[in-house]
C-alpha cells in the first residue's frame, strides 16, 4: 500500500513542480495567437430563407475559407463563403456553396440528427465557454436538415468518444438549392448554448466549414493542423475566439407536457411453471419535463414522472469475453452539455454512467422525478443532478445524487476537479463515492491526466486510509496524429472500489498500456492523405497474487486515403488467466487455465463520401485453446434523402477440437429509414441474435413539425426463433408492445 501512496504523491508533487514554472510562458503564448476575432452586428430583421440576399447581410464579410482535406492549404475546389453576424438575441450563420456541378450536389437523408460523410453540408462548432474542452455543433446539409452534438473532452477519440449526437437543443435554420449551388441560413438562440459575459463582452471559440462529400474535400475558416486528423476540426481548442458585444441574458422557460398511452403484451410462466400465460397491460401516462434558464450560463432541468419510449433499442451484441458489455446512453434527458459529468477511467470505466438510473439488468424501472444543474458559475464548470426511481423487483426505491464541478488552472488548457455521487435505497442498501481529477497541459501538445477516487458502502469495512475502496489513474498523452504520438496510462482499482451509480468493467487490478504511433502525412502527390504505425499493449495484473490476468500486445498499420478510404491492419497476442469456467453458450465454454493465443485483425472502409460504402472488419487466429473467425460487413446504402438501408452482419465462429465444442453465433441488423420531410419519418430495425434465439423489432413513426413538438408512435416485439431450447416450451414472442406518446413545449420568455 505504501508503495503505491507514494507513486501517487510523487506523480502529483512532479505535475505542479513541472507546470507551474510554464504558466508565465504558456500564457503568453496563448494571448498571442488566437486574438478574438471581431464580428459585425445584424442591422435589420432576417428573413430566415436560406438566401442571405436581404439588406440584413450587406456588408457582412465571408470568414475566411481554406481548403484542410484532401489537400491542405489549398484553396477550395468551389466558391465558398460563410457570413457569421448576430444581434441580442441570436447567433446567425450563412452559407453560400457555389457548386459547378450542381447535380452532384449529395443530400442522401431528411433525418434529424444525420451525422455522416455522405451528404453535402455546413458545420458550426462553438466552444461557448471558451473553455477549449466543451462545445456544441450545428449542422444542416442541403435538404435542411438539423443536426446538433455535444462535443467533450476535446473531441479526443473521435467519433467513438466524446462526441455526443443524441443532444438536441432549440434552433432553426433555412435552405436553398438552385441552379448556382446550395445556399442555407441557421438562426441559434444564445439562450440555447449559453454563454459566459464579463463586462458586457463574450468571447467564444467558433470554428466553420463546409464539406463537399463527393470530393471528400473540407474547406474551413480557421486551418487546424494536420497532425490532429480528420476530426481535429471539431476540437475546441482549435477554435478561433470570436468577440461578442451586449449580447443580452435571457433566461427562457420550456415547459414540455406529455401524454402516453399503448398496449403491453408479455408472456410468463405460470405459478407451477407448466406453461407460459399472456398478460395484457394497458398503459396511461402523463409527464411534465422543464427547463429554465437560471443564468446566461447556468441551466435547470426538472423531470417528474420520466418517461424514455421513445427511445432506440440498444444494438445487439455477441459477448465473447468474461466481462460486462458496455452500452451508450441514448436518452436526452442526460444529454445537454454532458460533459459536466464526465469523470472517465479506462476501458470506458467512469464514476458516473447514468444508464445506471432507470435501467436494471435491461428492464425499464420508473423514475419518480428528478433534477438537473448544468453550466458554469464564476469560473466552475458544474453538473448537478437529482433522481428518484421506484421499487423495482429486488430494489428499493433509490436516490441518486451527482455533484461535479471543475475549474480551469495554470493555462487555457488545465484544470482540477473532483466528483461527487450517491446511490441510496435504505440503511442497509446505500453507495456514496467521490473522485478528485486534473488534467495539465505540459507543453506542446502533452498532456497529463491525474485521477483518484474512493468509494464506500453498506457492509463494507469502509476505510479512507486504504487502497482497497480506491482506484488511482495517470496518463500521459501526446495528441498528435504527425509524428511521434503516445498515449501511456497506468491505472489501479482496489478489491472494494464499487462506484454504485459508476461502470467498472473489471474488479480488483492494475493495468499498464496503451499505444505509441508514428504518423505521416506524405503530400498531394500520395493517394494517401495519411497513414501510421503503431504498437498497442495493455496488461492487466490481479492485485490479489501479482499474477497477468490478461494482456493484448500488438503491432500494426493503419491509413485513410485522399478518396475517404480507410484500413488496418495489426498482429496481436493475447495473454489469459482465466479462474473461473465462462460460457458463450450451452454448447462451448472455457474452462480455468493460463493461455497464450495470436490474433489478425484487419478492416477496411470504401470511400466514405460515397452515398453507397460498406466496411468489412476480420479477427482470425486462435482463441483459448481453439480457435476464432470473426467477420463484420456494415453496408450502407442511401436510396435517396428519403430512403436510407443500413445492415450489418457479423458471423462469430469459436472451435475447441481438442474438447469438442464449438459455437457459431449470428448479428444481423437491417435499419430502413423512410422520409416523407424533414418532419415526417418512420424507421423500422429488425435485429437478430441466435446467441439468444431472439428477433428483436423496433419500429418509430415520428411527427416532428418543430424542435420541441413531437408525436412518436413506437412497436417493440421480441421473437423467439428457437422455441424447444426450454421446457416448457417458450412462446412465440416475449413481449410485444405499442406506444403512442405526445408532447408539446410551451417556450415561455424567449
Amino acid at each position: 500500500m505504501s508503495v503505491f501512496s507514494t507513486f501517487f504523491k510523487v506523480s502529483v508533487l512532479c505535475t505542479i513542480t513541472t507546470i507551474l514554472p510554464l504558466r508565465s510562458s504558456a500564457q503568453h503564448l496563448e494571448s498571442g495567437l488566437n486574438e478574438p476575432m471581431k464580428i459585425q452586428r445584424i442591422k435589420s430583421p432576417v428573413k430566415l430563407d436560406g438566401l442571405s440576399n436581404e439588406s440584413a447581410w450587406e456588408g457582412i464579410k465571408s470568414l475566411p475559407i481554406i481548403m484542410r482535406a484532401p489537400n491542405f492549404g489549398s484553396e477550395p475546389s468551389e466558391r465558398t463563403e460563410i457570413l457569421l453576424s448576430y444581434d441580442d438575441d441570436y447567433l446567425y450563420a450563412a452559407g453560400r456553396f457555389y457548386d459547378s456541378e450542381t447535380s452532384k450536389i449529395q443530400a442522401t437523408s431528411f433525418k434529424r440528427d444525420v451525422w455522416n460523410y455522405t451528404t453535402d453540408n455546413m458545420i458550426i462548432v462553438i466552444d461557448a465557454f471558451n473553455d477549449n474542452e466543451n462545445a456544441v455543433m450545428f449542422m444542416t446539409t442541403p435538404a435542411g436538415t438539423r443536426t446538433d452534438v455535444n462535443i467533450l473532452n476535446d473531441a479526443e477519440g473521435a467519433p467513438l468518444k466524446n462526441v455526443n449526437p443524441s443532444w438536441n437543443t432549440f434552433w432553426d435554420v433555412a435552405t436553398v438549392c438552385n441552379d448556382d449551388g446550395w445556399f442555407t441560413e441557421m438562426r441559434i438562440p444564445f439562450s440555447s448554448i449559453r454563454f459566459e459575459e464579463r463586462d458586457g463582452q463574450t468571447v467564444m471559440g467558433i470554428t466553420a466549414f463546409r464539406w463537399i462529400a463527393r470530393k471528400f474535400e473540407m474547406d474551413i475558416s480557421t486551418l487546424i493542423p494536420e497532425k490532429f486528423g480528420f476530426w481535429g476540426a471539431f476540437k475546441p481548442s482549435q477554435t478561433q475566439d470570436v468577440l461578442f458585444e451586449d449580447i443580452k441574458s435571457h433566461n427562457p422557460l420550456y415547459i414540455t407536457p406529455y401524454l402516453l398511452g399503448g398496449l403491453g403484451q408479455s408472456n410468463e410462466l405460470n405459478d407451477t411453471e407448466t406453461a407460459y400465460k399472456r398478460t395484457d397491460k394497458f398503459v396511461h401516462e402523463a409527464g411534465l419535463d422543464v427547463k429554465y434558464g437560471l443564468t446566461n450560463n447556468l441551466t435547470l432541468d426538472v423531470t417528474l414522472n420520466t418517461d424514455f419510449a421513445q427511445v432506440e433499442a440498444d444494438d445487439q451484441m455477441i459477448n465473447l469475453t468474461r466481462y460486462s458489455l458496455f452500452f451508450p446512453e441514448k436518452r436526452l434527458f442526460f444529454q445537454e452539455r454532458s460533459g459536466n459529468f464526465d469523470f472517465s477511467f479506462e476501458d470506458m470505466n467512469r464514476l458516473f454512467y447514468s444508464r445506471r438510473i432507470g435501467i436494471h439488468e435491461g428492464d425499464q424501472v420508473r423514475i419518480y422525478g428528478g433534477a438537473r444543474v448544468v453550466g458554469r458559475a464564476g469560473p466552475w464548470d458544474i453538473g448537478f443532478l437529482n433522481m428518484q426511481t421506484e421499487n423495482f423487483k429486488a430494489l428499493p426505491s433509490e436516490n441518486f445524487n451527482v455533484l461535479r464541478l471543475r475549474k480551469q488552472v495554470i493555462n487555457p488548457y488545465s484544470y482540477i476537479g473532483g466528483m461527487v455521487t450517491s446511490r441510496i435505497g435504505n440503511k442497509d442498501s446505500w453507495n456514496t463515492t467521490y473522485g478528485i481529477d486534473g488534467i495539465f497541459r505540459l507543453f506542446g501538445d502533452d498532456y497529463l491526466t491525474l485521477k483518484w477516487a474512493q468509494s464506500f458502502k453498506d457492509n463494507e469495512k469502509n476505510q479512507i486510509v486504504s487502497l482497497e475502496p480506491s482506484k488511482i489513474y495517470v496518463n500521459w498523452n501526446r495528441r498528435s496524429n504527425k509524428g511521434l504520438g503516445y498515449n501511456l496510462s497506468y491505472s489501479r482499482s482496489g478489491d472494494d472500489f464499487n462506484p454504485g451509480i459508476g461502470y467498472e468493467r473489471r474488479d480488483n487490478y492494475t493495468r499498464f498500456g496503451d499505444r505509441v504511433h508514428y504518423g505521416w502525412f506524405p503530400g498531394e502527390e500520395s493517394k494517401l492523405h495519411n497513414y501510421q504505425v503503431f504498437f498497442e499493449g495493455i496488461t492487466f495484473i490481479r492485485n490479489m497474487d501479482g499474477n497477468i490476468e490478461s494482456s493484448d500486445i500488438g503491432l500494426g498499420w493503419e491509413f485513410e486515403t485522399r478518396a475517404g478510404s480507410s484500413g488496418s491492419i495489426s498482429s496481436r497476442q493475447f495473454k489469459e488467466n482465466v479462474t473461473e469456467l465462462f460460457s458463450f453458450s450451452d454448447d462451448a465454454d472455457v474452462p480455468t487455465g493460463s493461455y497464450t493465443f495470436y490474433v489478425i485483425k484487419s478492416s477496411f472502409s470504401t470511400p466514405k463520401g460515397s452515398p453507397y460504402s460498406i466496411t468489412t472488419t476480420v479477427d482470425a487466429g486462435s482463441f483459448y485453446d481453439g480457435r476464432r473467425f470473426t467477420i463484420t460487413l456494415k453496408p450502407f446504402i442511401a436510396i435517396s434523402k428519403h430512403l436510407q438501408l443500413e445492415g450489418m452482419y457479423q458471423v462469430n465462429r469459436v472451435e475447441f477440437p481438442d474438447r469438442n465444442q464449438k459455437f457459431t453465433g449470428h448479428i444481423g441488423q437491417l435499419k430502413t429509414s423512410v422520409f416523407l420531410n424533414s418532419k415526417l419519418s418512420l424507421i423500422p430495425i429488425v435485429q437478430y441474435n441466435s446467441a439468444i434465439d431472439e428477433i428483436i423489432t423496433n419500429i418509430r413513426f415520428r411527427y416532428n413539425p418543430q424542435e420541441g413538438h413531437d408525436l412518436y408512435i413506437v412497436y417493440d416485439e421480441g421473437l423467439n426463433t428457437y422455441r424447444q431450447r426450454e421446457i416448457p416450451v417458450l412462446p412465440r414472442t416475449n413481449n410485444r408492445t405499442i406506444l403512442v406518446k405526445y408532447n408539446y413545449t410551451f417556450n415561455i420568455g424567449l
